[in-house]
C-alpha cells in the first residue's frame, strides 16, 4: 500500500478504518465504529487514503501538530534509514542495524524469510525465534496480529507484503501475546505487553545485499504507546469517518428523542440538508408517505432492544425527491455495558434497487404469460374434448374458476341471433355453496349504475364490457329483497362479459367476476385473456354443435335403413343397434328379417367395411339387394354369391361380411329348418332348449366384395320350439385391448346362464349389460329370434 506525504514531510497513511469512529456526547468521534471488526485487507489503500482532509474536523484545531511521540518515531525511523544509507555500498548491515534506535529485522526477499532481527526486534520473540525462520512464523513468535487480533498469517499483513518487496510506509499492528513475557511477569507487564501497539515501516533494499547475494528488505518496528498512540489511531478513524462517501451519523440516546449529534459531510451530501438542520433532530425526517411503517416499526423494535439492524426504506431529500436509503444501525456500549450512542451508516441503493424491482416485475411478467398460455391450453383441451356444447360450456367454467375468475357463468343461445332465447348453461363459484347463488341472480350477475345488462348488450352483438368496479348495493336491486340479499352474499368487485363467437356468430356470453375484500381488480390485460378465451370457447361450442346437428342427421338415416321388426307367426324377435362412441355414430351394420313370398322368414345380418355416412349409404344399397334376391326365392348360398357379383362389378362397397339365412317349416311341419350361408361375418349362436349353446360355424366363405374365386354352400340345422337363435356383428366382441375369442366365450356363457329366455328383450338387455355395450368403439347390431 502506497503512502501519502503530509504537510511535514512524512508518509502518512491515509483512512484505514472499516466502518468510521463512534461518537462520544459532544458529537465528536470517539471510536466505536467497529474499528475491532477490521476484515480482510482492513488496512490496506482505499478511496480515502488520498482524500484531503482539514485537521480542524478531527477536533485537532487550526495548525495542530501530530499526535505526541509521533515525531520522534519519524527522527528514530529516519536515523534508521540513514544508517543504513550510509552501510548501503556493500558495508556489514547487521553492524549497522545492531546499534539502531529500534526493532530492526532484515527479510530475505527470494526466501521470504526473515534472516536477522537486533537485540529488539529479538525482545519480541522472547529470544526463542531461531533463524532464518518463515515471515509468518516469526509473526507468530512475536505474538503479532492486526488490530482486530486475528494472526499475521490470516491477513494481508505489512509484513507479509513487505516479503513481497512491497514498500510499507507505516501501519499499526498489536502484539497480542502476553503470556510471552513469561509466568514470572507482573500482571502489569502482562496487561501492557497485551495492549501494546507497533508502529511497522518497511521497504526493499535494492542496492543491497549480504554475504550470499541475497535480495534483502528492511522492517523497523516503533512502539506506540500512551495518549500519542491513541489519539494517532482516532485520528485515522475520524478521517476514515469524515472522507467517506458513505453516510455516517451518531444519535445520542440519553436525549429527547434519541437526536443526531454528529453527521459526516457524505450525509449532508446525500440528504440535501445541512448540519445546523439536521443536528439535534431525530433522523424520521427523512421519511415520506410511501415510507414502509412496517419497516419503520423493525428499527423502532431494535433501538429499544438494543440490538443491530439494517432495513432498506424510501426516504426524501430536502427537494422532496425520493431514494431508497439502506440503514445499518449500530448500539456503542461503554466499559460498563450501557449504550452511549447509535452509530449508522446510510447508503443510497436506488439503483440497486429498481434494477432488482424491474427484474422482480420482469420475472412475474413471464410467469404471468406462462400461466395465460397454460390457461389456454388447457381451456381449450377440456372444452375440444366434449361433443356437447353445455359440455364445452361446463369444462369451461370449471378451468378459469379460479385460475381468472372467483365466480364464472356461461350463457348460450338457443337460436343464434335472438338474444331472448339465451339460457345460462354452466356456472361455477370458488366456493360450491355460492354456486346457486349466481345462478339465480340472472341479469343482475353484472349489475351497473345505469341499469344497463353487460350480458343482455353482448349477446346482441355489442362489444365486450370491462367492469372494474361494481357497485355495492345497486339501484334496481333495492326493491328485490330476494335479489338483493344474494348479490350481497356474493359481494362482486369486478367484472369482465365477452361473447362466445364462431364463424361471425354470437353463440353466447362468458362472464368473469371476482369478490370482495381479495379479488383482483380487471384490467385491459384480464379483457384481452377473457377475449381469446371466449373465442376458443365458441370454436368448441359451435363445432358440437355442428356434430349435433351431423349426428342427428346420422341417426335419421340409420333408423331409415334399419327395418321395423314384423311380427311373423311362430316368432318372437328383437333387435338392438349400437351407435359406436367416436365418429358420427353411424355405419355399415345392419340386421333384416323378411317374411318371404313361399312362407319362409329371411334373416340377415351385416356389416359393410367403414364407419361413416359413406359406408352406411353401402349398407343401404347392400341390403336392398339381398332383399331383393331373397324375394326371388333364392337358397342362402346363391343370395350370397349374387351380392358377391354386384359388388365387384358395380363397385357398391369396398367389402363387407354377413350372414344369409332361411327359416322355414319342414314337410312335416314340426319344428323349423334354418339353411345359413357366412361370407366372413362372426358366426350365430343356437341355445338349445335344453340349455346348450352352439356356434353355428359351418360353411363359412370370404368376404363379399373379396373374390369370385371361392364356392360357396348352404348349411342347414334342424331347430325346435323353445331355441333361441342370436345373430350379432364383430362391433359386441372386438375392443382394442381385449381377445374376441374370449368374449365370443363370454357371449356363450352369458346365453347357456339364462334360465328364462321366452322374453327376447330381456335376453338382449342381458347380453348387452354384460358385454358392456356403453363403452364400445365400433357399431354393433344384436338380433335374438325366439322359435314358440
Amino acid at each position: 500500500m502506497t503512502g501519502r506525504t503530509n504537510g511535514d514531510g512524512h508518509t502518512d497513511e491515509g483512512a484505514v478504518a472499516s466502518a468510521g469512529a463512534a461518537g462520544g456526547r459532544d458529537g465528536t468521534a470517539t471510536g466505536g465504529l467497529g474499528i475491532d471488526d477490521v476484515g480482510d485487507g482492513a488496512w490496506r489503500g482505499s478511496a480515502v487514503e488520498t482524500a484531503a482532509v482539514d485537521p480542524s474536523s478531527f477536533g485537532v484545531g487550526d495548525g495542530a501538530s501530530a499526535p505526541a511521540g509521533m515525531a520522534d518515531m519519524a527522527d528514530e525511523a529516519a536515523a534508521v534509514r540513514d544508517g543504513l544509507a550510509l552501510d548501503a555500498g556493500g558495508g556489514d548491515l547487521p553492524q549497522v542495524l545492531h546499534t539502531a534506535p529500534a526493532a530492526v529485522a532484515l527479510i530475505d526477499l527470494d526466501a521470504g524469510t526473515v534472516t536477522y532481527a537486533n537485540g529488539s526486534a529479538q525482545d519480541l520473540t522472547g529470544g526463542k525465534a531461531s533463524l532464518p525462520l518463515d515471515i509468518d512464523a516469526w509473526s507468530e513468535a512475536a505474538g503479532l496480529t492486526d488490530l482486530s487480533g486475528r494472526p499475521m498469517r490470516d491477513t494481508a499483513s505489512p509484513l507479509s507484503r513487505v516479503a513481497q518487496g512491497m514498500p510499507v510506509s507505516g501501519e499499526p499492528v498489536a502484539v497480542a501475546d502476553a503470556a510471552r513475557r513469561g509466568s514470572e511477569a507482573t500482571a502489569e507487564e502482562r496487561e501492557e505487553a497485551e495492549g501494546r501497539l507497533l508502529w511497522v515501516t518497511g521497504f526493499p533494499l535494492s542496492e543491497a545485499e549480504d554475504d550470499e547475494r541475497r535480495r534483502l528488505a528492511l522492517v523497523v518496528f516503533l512502539q506506540l504507546s500512551g495518549a500519542g498512540a491513541q489519539r494517532h489511531l482516532e485520528m485515522m478513524r475520524d478521517r476514515a469517518v469524515v472522507a467517506t462517501e458513505l453516510s455516517f451519523t451518531i444519535s445520542d440516546p440519553d436525549r429527547a428523542q434519541n437526536p443526531l449529534v454528529w453527521v459526516n459531510p457524505a450525509f449532508t451530501r446525500l440528504t440535501g440538508y445541512d448540519l445546523d438542520e439536521v443536528l439535534g433532530r431525530n433522523c424520521r425526517f427523512l421519511q415520506g408517505p410511501n415510507t414502509d411503517p412496517t419497516s419503520i416499526a423493525r428499527i423502532r423494535s431494535a433501538l429499544a432492544d438494543e440490538r443491530p439492524i439494517t432495513e432498506v426504506l424510501l426516504n426524501y431529500r430536502r427537494d422532496g425527491t425520493a431514494f431508497w436509503n439502506q440503514v445499518s444501525i449500530s448500539p456503542v456500549f461503554d466499559g460498563g455495558g450501557r449504550v452511549v450512542n447509535f452509530v449508522g451508516v446510510q447508503a443510497d441503493v436506488t439503483e440497486r434497487v429498481m434494477v432488482e424491482n424491474e427484474r422482480r416485475a420482469a420475472l412475474a411478467a413471464a410467469e404471468e404469460t406462462r400461466e395465460q398460455l397454460r390457461l389456454l391450453t388447457d381451456s381449450t383441451a377440456a372444452m375440444t374434448a366434449s361433443l356437447d356444447s353445455g359440455g364445452a360450456a361446463r369444462a369451461l367454467a370449471r378451468i378459469v374458476v379460479p385460475a381468472l375468475a372467483d365466480y364464472c357463468c356461461v350463457d348460450l343461445l338457443e337460436e343464434v341471433g335472438d338474444p331472448s332465447s339465451a339460457h345460462r348453461v354452466a356456472v361455477n363459484h370458488r366456493d360450491d355453496a355460492k354456486t346457486d347463488t349466481v345462478g339465480a341472480l340472472g341479469r343482475w350477475i353484472t349489475p351497473t349504475e345505469d341499469g344497463d345488462d353487460p350480458v343482455d348488450r353482448v349477446l346482441a352483438g355489442g362489444a365486450p364490457s370491462l367492469l372494474p368496479e361494481l357497485p355495492v348495493r345497486p339501484d334496481g336491486l333495492r326493491d328485490d329483497g330476494d335479489l338483493l340479499e344474494r348479490y350481497e352474499q356474493l359481494r362482486p368487485r369486478s367484472a369482465i362479459v365477452v361473447p362466445l363467437r364462431a364463424r361471425g356468430q354470437v353463440l353466447g356470453a362468458l362472464t368473469l367476476g371476482t369478490e370482495l375484500p381479495y379479488g383482483r381488480r380487471y384490467s385491459q390485460r384480464d379483457l384481452y385473456l377473457a377475449s381469446d378465451l371466449a373465442a376458443r370457447a365458441g370454436l368448441a361450442v359451435d363445432n358440437a354443435r355442428l356434430y349435433a346437428r351431423e349426428h342427428g342427421a346420422a341417426e335419421t338415416l340409420q333408423r331409415s335403413l334399419l327395418p321395423a321388426v314384423p311380427e311373423v307367426p311362430g316368432l318372437t324377435v328383437a333387435s338392438r343397434y349400437l351407435a359406436a362412441t367416436d365418429g358420427a355414430q353411424v355405419g355399415g351394420d345392419w340386421y333384416d328379417l323378411l317374411p318371404l313370398p313361399d312362407g319362409a322368414v329371411g334373416i340377415a345380418v351385416g356389416d359393410v367395411v367403414g364407419h361413416d355416412l359413406r359406408a352406411a349409404a353401402a349398407m343401404g344399397e347392400l341390403r336392398g339387394v339381398l332383399r331383393s334376391y331373397a324375394w326371388e326365392g333364392l337358397g342362402p348360398d346363391a343370395v350370397i354369391d349374387r351380392c358377391n357379383d354386384l359388388v365387384q362389378g358395380m363397385h357398391m362397397a369396398a367389402m363387407a361380411t354377413a350372414v344369409f339365412g332361411r327359416l322355414e317349416r319342414p314337410a312335416d311341419g314340426e319344428g323349423w329348418i334354418l339353411g345359413y350361408c357366412n361370407a366372413g361375418h362372426p358366426p350365430p349362436l343356437l341355445r338349445r332348449n335344453d340349455g346348450s349353446v352352439e356356434l353355428l360355424t359351418g360353411n363359412l366363405s370370404p368376404l363379399i366384395g373379396a373374390t369370385r374365386a371361392a364356392e360357396r354352400d348352404c348349411t342347414e340345422v334342424l331347430l325346435q320350439a323353445g331355441d333361441l337363435l342370436v345373430l350379432h356383428t364383430d362391433g359386441l366382441i372386438e375392443a382394442p385391448g381385449l381377445d374376441p375369442d374370449e368374449r365370443t366365450d363370454l357371449l356363450v356363457r352369458t346365453l347357456a346362464e339364462q334360465d328364462d329366455v321366452d322374453d327376447a328383450d330381456a335376453i338382449c338387455d342381458r347380453i348387452l349389460e354384460v358385454m358392456g355395450a356403453e363403452g364400445l368403439r365400433d357399431d354393433a347390431v344384436l338380433l335374438a329370434i325366439r322359435l314358440s
